[in-house]
């Protein structure tokens, strides 16, 4: 399955799904979408991306399907799909959360042909109309590999969103993915929701918006997210943003503490580390390597290799595959 001849469907086009559907027309990809709701169908019609009146339609011919519908839908909408398409043809979904759709595929019996993914863009608006073609151009996009058949359905699918998406293929399993999510995505949707909801209950709160500069408004950003998309989120991961939120709570009790005994030395080293992470966020080098491993086998070191790779922060920037080797361009930070 070459790229750039894949005929692909999205099952579900708002914000995530709206921009995979209008990248991969744009690409020139033989591309089909659906949405349960008619006007996001005919708002995809005006421009200019085509759509099916069915689900089933949608799918039926399709070498890979996304599911881009909301987190609470996507078992049900996996098994109609999967029902509806061909065996070899490869399922992935965009949700935030990983562990709890791996574990129901695995259930009945998809892990072979289903790759659980996350892109890690998005905005703080909703449906097709914010949709964009560049939204997830060179994001990091989170896919969980697996041993055996599950390795070639991986493969192909980061090969298509690197060539397609630029994208920075990062493999996880699903539990590293849902714990690193929580700290760098579901925990700041917490503490935007709590800043932003203080704000509101303020007497002061006009006075405040008045004031409010850089540092409110980034820090709220996303308390703009739509409320059932940010819930949906959190509950989705609740387990592992609950266990998050309690290790940057035990933090803010030091902060807390230390502000009132005026313990400036305690202050300054914890804004001291946060400024490094800060920094390293933006500072970040890499280094390239090229790792090969057998088409054929259990693919039990290749899964574990990609696996570490993503935990330790690195990414795949290529995959190529010929009749006996399968060859990974991975970009890791450097080693100091």
């Amino acid at each position: 399955m070459t790229p750039e001849r894949v005929r692909a469907a999205v099952v579900g086009t708002g914000l995530i799904g709206g921009s995979v559907l209008l990248r991969l027309h744009a690409a020139g990809l033989d591309v089909t979408g659906w949405d349960p709701d008619e006007a996001t169908r005919g708002q995809a019609r005006l421009a200019g991306v085509p759509v099916s009146p069915r689900l089933v339609e949608a799918v039926a011919d399709r070498d890979v399907v996304f599911l881009c519908g909301p987190l609470p839908t996507l078992p049900a909408t996996l098994l109609e799909v999967a029902a509806a398409t061909r065996d070899d043809c490869l399922l992935t979904d965009v949700g935030s959360t990983k562990a709890e759709l791996a574990a129901f595929a695995r259930g009945h019996g998809l892990t072979g042909r289903f790759v659980p993914g996350h892109p890690m863009a998005g905005a703080d608006t909703a449906g097709l109309t914010a949709a964009s073609a560049a939204l997830l151009d060179g994001a990091a996009w989170v896919l969980c590999p697996s041993p055996g058949p599950a390795t070639e359905a991986f493969r192909r699918l980061a090969r298509l969103l690197t060539v397609v998406f630029d994208a920075r293929v990062v493999p996880m399993s699903p539990a590293d993915h849902d714990a690193a999510a929580a700290l760098a995505s579901h925990v700041p949707h917490l503490l935007a929701g709590a800043l932003a909801g203080a704000v509101r209950r303020s007497a002061l709160r006009e006075a405040v918006l008045s004031l409010a500069a850089g540092s409110f408004r980034d820090g709220t950003r996303v308390a703009g997210t739509p409320p059932q998309r940010t819930v949906n989120m959190l509950l989705g991961n609740r387990r592992e943003v609950l266990d998050s939120l309690t290790a940057v709570t035990a933090v803010l009790d030091e902060l807390a503490d230390a502000l009132r005994s005026a313990d400036g030395a305690t202050l300054t080293a914890r804004y001291a580390e946060a400024r490094a992470a800060r920094v390293a966020l933006a500072g970040r080098t890499y280094d390239e390597q090229v790792r090969s491993f057998p088409v054929d086998g259990d693919h039990a070191d290749e899964v574990a290799w990609l696996c570490g790779l993503g935990a330790s922060g690195g990414h795949l920037s290529g995959c190529g595959v010929d009749d006996t080797t399968v060859s990974y361009a991975a970009v890791l930070p450097h080693a100091d």
